[in-house]
């Protein structure tokens, strides 16, 4: 983020202070905020030698200069969307940022047209039964089910891989030996592929301790049955921005009350609302984790991802969520493992 502190710009600036930044600033652009801090527009060079043409001084207001309808793109979006963006309105850079509009990062084309690998290592969680998906699971670890036409697993895999995170560990346990004989080192998926192994249930964060190297920067941790196009690289650059400990992805869940729901004090009714819609953030099983973490997992022991949580937050360090607002399905039962083979080819 710092890297774009440079070239941000109160919109009551003048046309001085935004020739100072612009100067400075290699994408020769500034991003205009507001009091709030959220993204209000942006303001390039020939916005202002346009302004000093038609008789603005260096000490007029960058007010009226300023373009008011930036093209924006939000945290959750896919890179193709951005890119899509971008092409369209014929811009190289554009602004990224969170559901309250602040700014993330700025994306540049040039960039996103290329894919660079990354060292942040991902560690995906493919040990369950999926008891709940029998008969389909009697014979086939739940990873390795066919989603459209190739296994869940390797969906994540190539998702990640998109966006240049290439270094994978996969936990293992039920039918360990058929995942890795279809991923082996990863080599033909363009990524490197290396296994721990759980002989006994360990819990999603139990496992961690079985890594033989532990990641010396932020690292990925998410379930091998979900199917997402979240994009994984702003997710990380989210975590680091917010100096955060432990990032968890959460998604919106709605529950409908089937009855009137009826309020009271003592025996007076107050009110009564009609079939209630009751909202929640739910876990998405995908986490950003900073290597301190290690600190707090206890070795060859269970412990789940919400006792993790559950004990940074007691420990007044930093943990924050990450809302979802894409495309995410966790393949539990019977009917979700056919929702995505009917939604597969138009997500992915």
């Amino acid at each position: 983020m710092n890297q774009y502190k440079e070239i941000l710009l109160k919109k009551t600036a003048t046309i001085k202070e935004a020739l100072k930044v612009i100067d400075k600033g290699a994408m020769r652009i500034a991003i205009v905020l507001d009091k709030n801090d959220t993204v209000v527009g942006t303001l390039t060079d020939g916005d202002i030698r346009r302004g000093l043409l038609n008789g603005l001084t260096l000490d007029s207001s960058i007010e009226g200069l300023y373009f008011k309808e930036p093209t924006l793109a939000n945290v959750n979006d896919s890179k193709e969307l951005i890119i899509q963006k971008a092409i369209r309105k014929q811009i190289y850079q554009i602004p990224i940022v969170d559901d309250a509009g602040k700014l993330i990062k700025i994306e540049e084309l040039s960039h996103l047209l290329k894919t660079n690998a990354k060292h942040n290592r991902v560690i995906l969680m493919a040990g369950g039964l999926g008891t709940r998906l029998h008969p389909l699971t009697q014979n086939t670890p739940k990873p390795l089910l066919k989603v459209g036409n190739k296994p869940i697993l390797e969906t994540i895999i190539e998702n990640f891989a998109k966006y240049g995170f290439i270094n994978i560990t996969i936990s293992v346990n039920y039918k360990a030996e058929m995942i890795k004989k279809y991923f082996d080192d990863g080599a033909k998926f363009g990524v490197n592929i290396d296994y721990i192994e759980e002989n006994k249930r360990m819990g999603t964060a139990g496992a961690l301790s079985l890594i033989k190297e532990r990641p010396q920067e932020p690292f990925f941790v998410m379930n091998a049955d979900l199917l997402t196009n979240v994009n994984f690289e702003h997710l990380l650059d989210f975590h680091l921005i917010e100096h955060s400990v432990a990032t968890m992805c959460v998604r919106e869940y709605d529950y409908q009350v089937p009855y009137g729901v009826i309020e009271t004090e003592g025996s007076n009714i107050i009110s009564i609302k009609e079939k209630p819609v009751h909202k929640f953030f739910v876990n998405a099983g995908i986490y950003v984790l900073s290597p301190q973490v290690f600190e707090y997992i206890p070795k060859d022991e269970f412990y789940d991802m919400p006792t993790l949580f559950e004990d940074i937050i007691k420990d007044k360090l930093k943990s924050i969520s990450f809302p979802i607002h894409e495309y995410w399905l966790d393949i539990g039962r019977m009917s979700d493992f056919e929702q995505a083979q009917n939604e597969y080819g138009e997500i992915f």
